[in-house]
């Protein structure tokens, strides 16, 4: 048996397709296909079944895909360990992070990790989708969500508070509302729902309440959020690490105190692919990120 062939079809599977693979192994999409009819054919039997919109393996060609990714998990362990004790920790991470925690809470953390383990390198995506890690070749994505999708590896890292908070100014001048159904009486300040409603979900208690906003302003960029509402525009909808330094220090102001607020979801996920690789790069900063979401939780 050809063993490139049989690494082959370890990308094919991966990449879900035969022009993918070839995508990620810069060879034309006609070579993949000769090089898995030659694999084949010296197997003596299908090991990838292809319709017109997407290819899956065979019984045997699922096993062959097992022992191979098995062995190429091997040799790449082989290789970091030998690279490891030549030169140190080194590779590299593709890592996406949403666009509001990624960039108030984790630049910070992406810096001291930067520090500590200065030869491997960080390719960072802010974005706030999770609908292709693999198309993406991320390595690993974080995301605030109610539940993490089923086909992903996921690690709860702990809990996103969201507030409804205005500038002091706007506070005294107009008030906070005191039920959840008032955000549909303010200008609200929020990031938006692509391609869907904006539903806001509180609850008191046991009890949850719902309710459709229509933003005054929406945005994905929290920097502008925040000082939309330190300008005293409406009311902000926003996670508390966003205003929590202009609350210590009385510059905004939270109402619906009482309330616990979601609209994306609260838990904050670390996500991966379920049958991809992870070099020591990898596993470090998955590791690095644990241990600094443990602060949030304390």
């Amino acid at each position: 048996m050809d063993f490139s062939g049989l690494l082959l079809l370890v990308d094919i599977v991966d990449a879900g397709g035969l022009s993918r693979a070839a995508e990620k192994l810069k060879v034309s999409r006609a070579n993949v296909s000769h090089r898995l009819q030659q694999l084949e054919k010296a197997v003596g039997v299908q090991l990838i079944r292809r319709t017109t919109r997407r290819i899956e393996p065979t019984e045997i060609g699922l096993t062959l895909y097992r022992h191979g990714k098995h062995i190429r998990d091997e040799l790449l362990a082989a290789e970091e360990a030998v690279a490891t004790l030549a030169r140190g920790l080194h590779g590299s991470v593709r890592v996406s992070v949403p666009t509001g925690f990624g960039q108030w809470v984790m630049t910070d953390w992406l810096i001291e990790f930067k520090q500590r383990f200065p030869d491997i390198s960080l390719e960072l995506l802010f974005e706030n989708r999770v609908d292709d890690l693999l198309r993406d070749e991320v390595d690993v994505a974080i995301r605030v969500m109610t539940e993490p999708p089923e086909a992903l590896v996921a690690k709860e890292l702990g809990v996103v508070r969201y507030v409804a908070c205005a500038s002091a100014a706007y506070a005294q001048a107009h008030g906070l509302p005191a039920h959840l159904d008032g955000l549909q009486r303010v200008p609200v300040i929020t990031s938006p729902a692509a391609g869907r409603e904006l539903r806001v979900a509180g609850y008191l208690g046991e009890q949850r309440h719902e309710l459709k906003l229509q933003p005054s302003i929406a945005s994905e960029n929290f920097q502008f959020l925040h000082q939309a509402i330190l300008a005293g525009l409406g009311v902000g909808l926003v996670p508390r690490y966003v205003v929590a330094q202009d609350m210590a220090e009385g510059r905004v102001v939270a109402g619906l105190s009482d309330w616990r607020l979601s609209i994306f979801g609260s838990r904050l996920f670390l996500l991966r692919m379920p049958d991809r690789y992870q070099t020591l790069a990898v596993r470090s900063f998955v590791d690095f990120i644990a241990e600094k979401a443990q602060s949030l939780r304390d």
